[in-house]
């Protein structure tokens, strides 16, 4: 196989998505010519023509190529919005397929009881989630302060939609005037917090600044962060804790609380 980081990354993100490594090799030769022999994928595909029949075998059982019963056969690949949609199908398949295997699963122990301590949370993608799960759980009281605009995703704003319709007290603070407008449009009677958001700015010279912060119901707080790598490279982390009592959260708020006018009931 060449070295085309293009066809290089679609065969490695084929085998992510649970092809074997001929197979996805396989399939890309095949989506850069009408049809082909075996002869022919196996010369696109740097795959021995004798393996060429079992991969694609393989991906005719997974309806993303087409085989004419010809001398010698004649493959073809699905169109590519086919075959990424039935992809896609597959792996919605198993995912849900896992969800309820997992869910069924007997306890080893109460997962329900707080679980304190400071987590760490370490890629773009669980940060997202977390933030949004968090979101979704608050029932009485939702701070949320946007340092970096990138954090505001369209499924955030639903989620702090729903928030205001099951009547929580939702304060938004953004750095951005922009961020800001986005966030009183999507829930236009939320409290405006304007202290704190300079305090949270990083000095230029950290390579690491705070993009975001939220509490839940005096329960929960996630604090999040933006690091550039060397190369120029963005990651997003965050540390995270909850439960009734929890000294960490208990502070936050406090702290908090004099620049955003929030209730001093104390924490339960």
């Amino acid at each position: 196989m060449n070295d085309n980081p293009t066809q290089v990354r679609a065969v490695e993100l084929l085998q992510e998505l649970g092809l074997k490594e001929y197979e996805a090799r396989c399939f890309v030769a095949l989506t850069r010519i009408p049809q082909g022999t075996a002869k022919d994928v196996s010369e696109i595909a740097d795959v021995p023509r004798t393996r060429v029949y079992d991969a694609v075998e393989e991906l005719e059982v997974a309806g993303l190529v087409e085989v004419q019963p010809s001398s010698p056969q004649q493959f073809r690949a699905q169109p590519i919005s086919e075959a990424t949609e039935t992809l896609r199908r597959q792996y919605d398949e198993r995912i849900e397929e896992l969800t309820e295997s997992v869910s069924s699963l007997d306890p080893w122990e109460d997962r329900n009881r707080e679980q304190h301590g400071i987590w760490t949370l370490s890629t773009r993608s669980a940060v997202a989630n977390r933030t949004r799960s968090l979101v979704e759980d608050a029932r009485e009281e939702l701070v949320l302060l946007l340092c970096d605009g990138d954090v505001l995703s369209e499924s955030l704003l639903d989620r702090l939609r729903s928030a205001r319709d099951r009547d929580v007290d939702v304060f938004v603070g953004a750095r951005s005037a922009d961020v800001r407008n986005r966030l009183l449009t999507a829930v236009p009677d939320a409290h405006v917090v304007d202290s704190w958001l300079d305090l949270l700015q990083s000095p230029e010279a950290e390579r690491e600044t705070i993009s975001h912060v939220v509490t839940v119901d005096r329960t929960s707080l996630l604090i999040g962060a933006t690091e550039d790598d060397a190369s120029g490279e963005s990651t997003r982390t965050a540390i995270w804790s909850t439960g009734s009592g929890n000294g960490l959260v208990a502070i936050t708020r406090r702290l908090l609380s004099a620049g955003l006018d929030l209730s001093e009931q104390p924490s339960d």
